[in-house]
C-alpha cells in the first residue's frame, strides 16, 4: 500500500474521530459477544438490539443451555433481526460447538495470537471475518478493524481501497496504530460517519468536510451538474 493512500486513511480517520467521540464498550464474555454480533450481521442495530432483547428474555447466553434449545424458540426469538432459522441454527450449532470442542468455553481467545485466534473463530458456526474481527477487537483487544457494509463504502468512495474486507482492514489498521482503544473509537466514528453523511442513498456530500479529497463526490458533483445543465 502507498504512504499517500495510507495518509488519506489518517485523513480519514482524524476527521470522523474530530465529528464523532464515540466511548466503545468492551466485553468481558465472548461467547455473548458472539451471539450479539451473529444477530447484527445484514441487519439494522435497532432490529439486532430488539433480537438480543428477546433471546436474553428466553433463554441463558450459555453455551451448554443454547446447545440444548430448539432452533425453532431460538428462531422465534430472534426473528425482529430477520433470516431468524438461519440466526437461530448458527446460535444453535455454534453453542454444541463450543461446548464439544471447547468444553462449554471461549475466554482463551484472548490469549492466542491473533491470527491464530482469527483463524479458530472463523471455523465456528456463524462467524465470518468481520465477526471475528468484533471479538477480536472488543473482547480480545486486539487492534484489528472489522470492516462493516458503512466503512467499506466510506473506503472505497473516498479511494482508500477498493472495499473489499482485507484491503480496507489493513490499510486501516497501518494508518491507525497498534492502539486498540483508538482502533474501536475509529470503527464506531467511521459507521457513524457513514449512516449520517457517506451513506448508501442520499450522500450527504456537500456537509462532508472531506469533500475535496473524494473522487465519488466529485465525480457525482459533476453528474449533478449535467443532469441539471
Amino acid at each position: 500500500m502507498s504512504e499517500e493512500v495510507v495518509d488519506k486513511a489518517r485523513k480519514l480517520v482524524r476527521t470522523v474521530l474530530a465529528m464523532y467521540s464515540p466511548e466503545p464498550e468492551f466485553s468481558d464474555d465472548v461467547f455473548e459477544l458472539l451471539i450479539e454480533a451473529i444477530l447484527s450481521q445484514n441487519t439494522t442495530a435497532r432490529n439486532a438490539e430488539r433480537a438480543f432483547r428477546n433471546l436474553t428474555s428466553k433463554f441463558k447466553l450459555v453455551p451448554n443451555y443454547l446447545a440444548r434449545a430448539s432452533v425453532e424458540e431460538v428462531a422465534e426469538a430472534v426473528k425482529p433481526a430477520g433470516m431468524q432459522y438461519i440466526r437461530a441454527r448458527n446460535i444453535v450449532e455454534l453453542s454444541k460447538v463450543v461446548v464439544e470442542r471447547f468444553g462449554g468455553r471461549l475466554d482463551f481467545i484472548k490469549d492466542l495470537p491473533t491470527d491464530v485466534a482469527r483463524k479458530l473463530l472463523m471455523e465456528l458456526p456463524g462467524v465470518g471475518k468481520k465477526t471475528a474481527d468484533i471479538v477480536l477487537l472488543f473482547y480480545a483487544k486486539r487492534p484489528v478493524m472489522p470492516v462493516d457494509t458503512h466503512i467499506a463504502r466510506i473506503c472505497r468512495r473516498l479511494g482508500v481501497s477498493d472495499g473489499s474486507y482485507e484491503q480496507t482492514r489493513r490499510i486501516l489498521e497501518e494508518a491507525i496504530g497498534g492502539d486498540y482503544l483508538l482502533m474501536a473509537r475509529a470503527h464506531l466514528a467511521l459507521i457513524e460517519f457513514g449512516r449520517e453523511i457517506c451513506r448508501a442513498r442520499d450522500p450527504q456530500c456537500s456537509n462532508c468536510p472531506l469533500l475535496t479529497l473524494c473522487p465519488y463526490a466529485r465525480a457525482r458533483a459533476s453528474e449533478d451538474y449535467r443532469q441539471c445543465s
